[in-house]
């Protein structure tokens, strides 16, 4: 039965109670006849108008109610308001409409963003897929020649063997790094900061990279603010960001170039930056915020020599949101080639008050 119907039917009944009432009052001689004809006339009269009253006052609230109907219908559709809907009606069926509308642009967000995990998912499976399927096809191979053992040569077996190892090593790595970046991004990486200084820890990480550099033939032009005060950080994890950034700033820079690594004080904003500037090929701007995404490359042949996994950026940037600090790459300000990646870190940590918890 609709809405509107209900009502006639109420109001029907309340008119017909009093009717009842009427008759009752006269047969006791409450009334005398006159004045129940001219209370029953009154009475019917008021019925009247409750009834119109009752017809035209619900045609809004009918209206707006099937408006309702019609958009619940579209968003189970997965067809979400991109317009506010018409409000008519009394004020709670305006509040209504307005809660309709916040929550089809709500559901539109959430829909987006697991359209954006999913996608993300089937590159994380495939990206994953290839990075490891790669190394294993070469153990394979090199295992099948041994099993064979189509090799007499020593120098030969001792070759196959140390392919084996390294291509080994890059699964342990990679493995290791797709644990701590999952830890890292489900929020199950504790932060334990200790006051440590900066310069200290840039000076092991420079010289745990002092082969790669002579390798290439690089030069490492580092300035440090003599005033860096002791930062609240975990410095091995700090020293895993540091060292992520040289790597990448390494493997992209050409033989023989510079890389420049700078740490300074911003006072004003209570922070310590520290930048890395290359003199690579550079990033194009539509790819700098992608270039911190899991397994993401701007090479997308991914060839083997040109990078990585494509795992360290992304877990140097779950480790710096850890501290609550921000990093990014920008082109060097003073125009020239290359890129420049940089991260921040604030003098002090939130306060968190544990015996909320």
């Amino acid at each position: 039965m609709r809405l509107r119907t209900q009502l006639l039917i109420i109001n029907l009944i309340s008119l017909s109670v009093l009717l009842i009432a009427l008759v009752y009052s006269y047969r006791q001689m409450l009334l005398t006849l006159e004045q129940t004809k001219w209370l029953t006339l009154f009475t019917m009269a008021a019925g009247a108008v409750s009834a119109v009253s009752y017809w035209l006052m619900t045609k809004p609230i009918i209206r707006s109610l099937i408006r309702l109907i019609r958009v619940t219908e579209q968003m189970a559709e997965r067809q979400f308001l991109t317009s506010e809907i018409e409000e008519t009606g009394p004020l709670e069926l305006r509040q209504l409409a307005r809660s309709f509308l916040n929550m089809s642009k709500r559901l539109q967000s959430s829909f987006e963003q697991l359209k954006q995990s999913e996608r993300a998912h089937r590159e994380l499976v495939a990206n994953v897929s290839h990075d490891l399927r790669t190394p294993l096809s070469s153990i394979q191979s090199f295992v099948e020649a041994l099993q064979d053992q189509v090799l007499k040569d020593p120098d030969t077996l001792h070759q196959y063997l140390s392919t084996i190892r390294s291509e080994t090593k890059r699964l342990n790595v990679m493995i290791d790094d797709l644990f701590e970046l999952s830890l890292l991004e489900a929020g199950q990486q504790t932060f334990t900061p200790i006051p440590s200084y900066l310069d200290q820890l840039l000076i092991e990480v420079l010289d745990s990279h002092a082969l790669l550099l002579r390798e290439k033939k690089l030069q490492l032009d580092v300035n440090v603010d003599s005033n860096l005060p002791r930062l609240p950080i975990m410095p091995h994890k700090i020293a895993r960001v540091i060292s992520n950034l040289l790597q990448n700033a390494i493997r992209y820079s050409p033989i023989g170039g510079t890389i420049q690594l700078e740490a300074r004080l911003i006072q004003e904003k209570k922070e310590v930056e520290i930048r890395l500037r290359d003199q690579g090929d550079g990033i194009p701007e539509k790819e700098r915020s992608r270039v911190f995404e899991r397994f993401y490359r701007t090479d997308q042949s991914r060839n083997r020599e040109s990078g990585g996994a494509g795992l360290g950026l992304a877990i140097a940037r779950s480790l710096v949101e850890l501290h609550h600090g921000t990093i990014g790459v920008r082109p060097p300000l003073d125009g020239r080639r290359g890129s420049e990646f940089w991260f921040r870190l604030p003098l002090q940590q939130p306060y968190k008050d544990d015996s909320k918890l």
